[in-house]
Order: structure tokens, then C-alpha cells, then sequence
């Protein structure tokens, strides 16, 4: 295969659809990623639906942003994500009120955050997703600012 076939987009449905369709469902941001980003590869309905409700329904802008790019490069008319405000997950303060109260007085921010990716990673990868670099900080301050009542 010479290199300019390699880079054209096919128009038949991939081969492990099933799997890049379950994998584009899965609670790690990246694993959704890099599902949108194969997916992207291959121009046919059933791959341009899992890449719009990517775009419309991700928690990660990232993942909804590249979404939004592989249906663009398809000829898609599709409209920009916007950048969530506030909340990724609803409820998500009494979500970490509940994890600090979990744990003993004087833990440590590190005991938080580990307790908080074991048992709702959903959380974590969601916020670790959108934050990026910021993330640490972030989770770190609101930790701080959490109250233990």
C-alpha cells in the first residue's frame, strides 16, 4: 500500500466496528479518544453516529472537539462543541464531600485522590480529562476547600 492510500479516508465500515463502538462508551476519556480518532478513518453512517453523539455527549472536550474534527474532514455540517461550564458530573461536590468524609481525619491530599480514582474513576477520568495539566492543582484545591461536616 503506498503512502497516499494509507492516509485516505474508507468508506466501508471497519472491520472491528463493534469494538471501536464499545470502546468510544468507555469510562477512560482516552480510550474514547483514541476510538474517535480511529473511527475518524472510516467515512460510513454507523461511524459518523458514534462520532456525533461523541461530539454532543463527552464529557471530555477534548474527545468532543476531535469528534467534531473527524466529522468536519468527512464534509459533515456540524456545529463546534462548546467548552462545558461548571459541573462535568452532577452532584460531583457531595461526590468528594463523601470521599473526604470516608477517610481519617489527617489524611493526606495523595490519600484523597487515590481514594477518589479507586472508587469512582468515572469522576476522576472525567475531570483528569478536561483539566489537563491543571488537574493536580485543581483537585488539590478543592480538596481544600471541602468541608468534612
Amino acid at each position: 500500500m503506498d503512502r497516499l492510500s494509507e492516509i485516505e479516508v474508507n468508506h466501508e465500515l471497519p472491520p472491528n466496528y463493534e469494538e471501536l463502538k464499545k470502546a468510544a462508551n468507555r469510562s477512560s476519556w482516552q480510550e474514547r479518544l483514541e476510538a474517535v480518532e480511529e473511527l475518524g478513518q472510516w467515512n460510513h453512517p454507523k461511524t459518523i453516529d458514534v462520532l456525533t453523539h461523541r461530539m454532543n455527549h463527552d464529557t471530555v472536550y477534548s474527545v468532543q472537539e476531535a469528534a467534531y474534527r473527524k466529522l468536519l474532514a468527512f464534509g459533515e455540517e456540524v456545529q463546534p462543541p462548546s467548552k462545558a461550564k461548571g459541573e462535568l458530573i452532577k452532584g460531583v461536590g457531595k461526590i468528594l464531600v463523601r470521599i473526604k468524609k470516608s477517610l481519617p481525619e489527617g489524611h493526606s491530599y495523595e490519600e484523597f485522590k487515590e481514594k477518589l480514582r479507586k472508587t469512582r474513576l468515572d469522576v476522576y477520568n472525567s475531570y483528569e480529562g478536561d483539566k489537563g495539566e491543571d488537574f493536580d492543582a485543581w483537585l488539590e484545591q478543592t480538596w481544600a476547600s471541602l468541608t468534612r461536616r
